[in-house]
């Protein structure tokens, strides 16, 4: 019996073992983290902590199990199963997700971690895990960032110690905070991994979240560059570094970013990361005039929902439904087509955040299409999924595209002053807010729709500079290019109108669709 045992443990070991050597073709970064395990686990268990830096939870959950069995004794295996079930910084993960952290986490304590270091790991995800019951998911996520706190101050040198320490600073942030403190602290925390290891899969990838929000987005350029040339083989490292392009309005590196990462998401990825990939796609599509392109990654995001549909697939996280969502709104609110907004079909699924932006798109669309009492029904039902979202975070996003379909619904009702109220007020709202990693921005930012509204009002002074507000927050969008062009002409400042019809044109460059915009910049004189 012990001989077939060892046997078994010979055979799982040769698995690993061979897969180790198959995989050396694979270029995922690298990663050095001693543990106290079986040798011939050491390098298994750092390629699997490097695809758990990259965010490829499923394949680094997989790579931990096959470390588990090959040495049941690895207490740290069970913490790298605990934690592939811990998306931190996307959605809160689901409730069997929660379940499958606790049992690993149990089964890591159970394993007797054989340094205090290791211990110290598994008490952290411990943290997190238990009592999830009973305590909200921002409790948990602080009380697992304490304990990397103290572990960063107890081993200062150890750059694995601190790159989850940064990732635990990026994890329980204040989205409200203007200063970005979390968010620099872990940036520079994980820029000093990076200098010492450049090839270090989590030091790049945290770089950029860190640095993921429009007044910072420049300092992460470097890291956006090198991480997909160093992990081409992480379908999500290819796209990460579209998260600096789309703030800083670099509209070919976000596309070619994405037309590589939905490829490979296609080919060895998952379907929600091919949807966040084409999301992104879309809106950089879109951003160029490139409506043709934009028209196929939208076929291809349908196709996918419906395949989805038919496979009854759910993997419990919101984010296919938000890309679909996102990209349905998009097509037609980034092409002023206010008619095809107002038709969308809504897509129901439990996830209020990811409905909110269809009903958002109908109100708009039917509001500037005339029909005020189809826009308040949106407006109305809008109120709705805000009320039904329990995260504070998404209940405010709502909010926000609450009181901008209001503000537009009340000037089709005729009540153009308590339009421009609710318009402000939707502005001061996101202003006070940050959009979240699973986007590439709002489906139209509050001032760029406050601009549009002083413009119907025949106010193009203002509206130009609402604009160029709107442009310091999301530079290079079509619409906010070609919408200041237009106000600065109509307030007869024609140097900056020409300015701003240049920057338009440049921008649109390789578009495959000659929209009306284009050529009003073209015939500006």
């Amino acid at each position: 019996m012990k001989m077939r045992a060892l046997l078994a443990a010979v055979a799982i070991t040769g698995l690993v073992a061979v897969t180790v050597v198959a995989d050396e073709s694979e270029k995922i970064g690298q990663v050095r983290f001693a543990v106290s395990c079986n040798a011939a686990v050491q390098k298994p268990f750092e390629r699997a902590v490097a695809l758990l830096h990259s965010f490829w939870y499923l394949e680094a959950s997989k790579a931990f199990a096959a470390i588990a069995e090959t040495d049941p004794d690895c207490a740290m295996a069970y913490w790298g199963l605990a934690m592939s079930n811990w998306t931190q910084i996307w959605s809160p993960p689901p409730p069997p997700a929660l379940k499958r952290g606790r049992e690993a986490v149990e089964k890591a304590k159970s394993a007797k971690a054989g340094t205090p270091r290791e211990q110290d790991f598994v008490a952290a995800a411990e943290a997190f895990f238990k009592n999830a019951d009973t305590l909200d998911h921002r409790t948990r996520a602080s009380a697992y960032g304490k304990k990397m706190a103290e572990m960063a101050q107890r081993y200062p040198g150890d750059r694995e110690v601190l790159a989850f320490y940064a990732l635990s600073l990026q994890a329980t942030a204040d989205p409200h905070d203007k200063t970005y403190a979390n968010q620099k602290k872990s940036a520079e925390i994980a820029e000093k991994i990076f200098a010492a290891e450049p090839d270090h899969p989590g030091a790049a990838h945290y770089i950029i979240h860190g640095y993921d929000y429009p007044p910072l987005a420049a300092k992460g350029l470097p890291a956006a560059r090198r991480y997909a040339q160093f992990a081409p083989s992480v379908p999500h490292a290819l796209h990460m570094p579209s998260h600096i392009y789309v703030l800083l309005g670099m509209w070919p590196e976000t596309i070619q970013s994405n037309l590589a990462a939905s490829a490979a998401e296609k080919d060895r990825g998952n379907p929600d990361d091919r949807m966040h990939a084409l999301d992104y796609l879309m809106y950089g599509y879109l951003q160029q005039a490139q409506d043709a392109q934009a028209k196929r990654v939208l076929d291809e995001a349908r196709g996918i929902m419906g395949d989805l549909a038919a496979r009854k697939y759910d993997s419990g996280r919101p984010t296919a439904h938000f890309a679909m969502a996102a990209i349905e709104a998009r097509w037609a609110m980034e092409r002023g087509q206010w008619g095809e907004a107002a038709a969308i079909e809504p897509r129901p699924n439990r996830f209020p955040h990811t409905e909110s932006m269809i009903y958002f798109a109908r109100a708009i669309g039917a509001a500037r299409s005339g029909d005020a009492p189809r826009a308040r029904a949106d407006v109305d039902r809008l109120a709705t999924l805000k009320d039904a979202m329990k995260d504070p975070y998404w209940a405010e996003q709502i909010e926000i595209q609450r009181r901008a379909a209001a503000a537009w619904t009340a000037r089709a009702e005729g009540k153009a002053e308590d339009g421009f109220a609710l318009m402000r007020s939707a502005v001061e709202l996101e202003a006070a807010t940050e959009k979240h990693n699973i986007t590439p921005g709002p489906i139209v930012t509050a001032r760029e729709l406050q601009a549009d509204m002083l413009m119907d009002a025949g106010q193009p002074a203002p509206a130009a500079h609402v604009y160029e507000a709107s442009l310091r927050v999301a530079p290079n969008r079509f619409k906010s290019l070609s919408g200041a062009g237009r106000a600065f002409e109509r307030a007869g400042d024609r140097e900056r109108a020409k300015s701003s019809y240049a920057k338009l044109l440049t921008t649109a460059a390789s578009a495959d669709t000659e929209r009306p915009e284009i050529r009003e910049a073209r015939a500006f004189r």
